[in-house]
């Protein structure tokens, strides 16, 4: 899809933006974990100078960003028991998105994590392949993994962006009076897409105890603690620039 966005084969897509790591390692700060506390901290930084700065290295791969969406906070799910601290996940076996960052987070966190693709993972959790999974509330209960999967851990542990794209070489065709046209409806849409996520969070939750699952919150500050060193591991890969960027959005809170 990307490959097809850059040649311009394809006009638009919604992708979520750390898919776009294999053509630009940089957009991996937007998988660093726990960067944010809430959805509002984020939507600040991706909506200001954040935002900016991930669109211009699209823009130079023929990638025009015109709006920030949102895939929400993502949370594990597993059939061993409630994690709570990060000892929990102690030799779980876990899938994860085949990223490098979020195969060393669970690492960091104790856990055995490897890639798997999305469409086999109800089947390799029923089989027991896997004990557990990480992923947005929508895509839990979309999916059914309460029918293989007894416990929902609150970890939040990233809150994901999705970038609305437009290949550069349709943009470009545009005349600056469309573009503007199209730039509000995105932003229209955006807000209106962040809503119906913030809201459906609230209610997947109870949907999900209504499923049988058995929901906790965790111990943040000791999972904070814990991914310390994937910050440091990734400074040099997104740079200074970038990296004091996203901290002055984190210290506002």
């Amino acid at each position: 899809m990307l490959e097809g966005l850059q040649i311009g084969s394809q006009g638009a897509a919604i992708i979520g933006s750390g898919s776009l790591q294999p053509i630009e390692p940089k957009f991996g700060i937007v998988e660093l974990p726990y960067s944010w506390t809430t959805s509002a901290q984020a939507y600040k930084a991706y909506d200001g100078e954040l935002g900016d700065a991930l669109a211009t290295l699209a823009d130079a791969r023929n990638l025009k960003i015109i709006s920030w969406w949102e895939n929400g906070f993502r949370h594990v799910t597993n059939n061993r028991g409630p994690i709570k601290v990060p000892a929990d996940l102690d030799g779980l076996k876990i899938r994860v998105t085949p990223d490098k960052m979020r195969l060393d987070t669970f690492t960091a966190l104790g856990a055995n994590p490897a890639p798997l693709a999305f469409g086999e993972l109800y089947s390799a959790l029923q089989q027991k392949v896997f004990d557990a999974q990480e992923n947005p509330l929508s895509i839990i209960y979309t999916s059914s993994f309460f029918e293989v999967q007894n416990y929902l851990s609150l970890t939040g542990h990233v809150w994901g962006p999705a970038s609305l794209i437009i290949s550069k070489r349709v943009w470009d065709k545009f005349s600056p009076e469309d573009q503007g046209v199209v730039r509000q409806a995105a932003d229209k849409w955006r807000d209106a897409q962040r809503k119906m996520i913030t809201d459906s969070d609230i209610d997947l939750v109870e949907k999900l105890k209504g499923k049988g699952m058995i929901v906790n919150e965790v111990d943040k500050a000791s999972f904070i603690q814990a991914v310390q060193p994937i910050w440091k591991e990734y400074e040099a890969t997104f740079g200074t620039d970038l990296m004091d960027t996203l901290q002055k959005y984190r210290q506002e809170g």
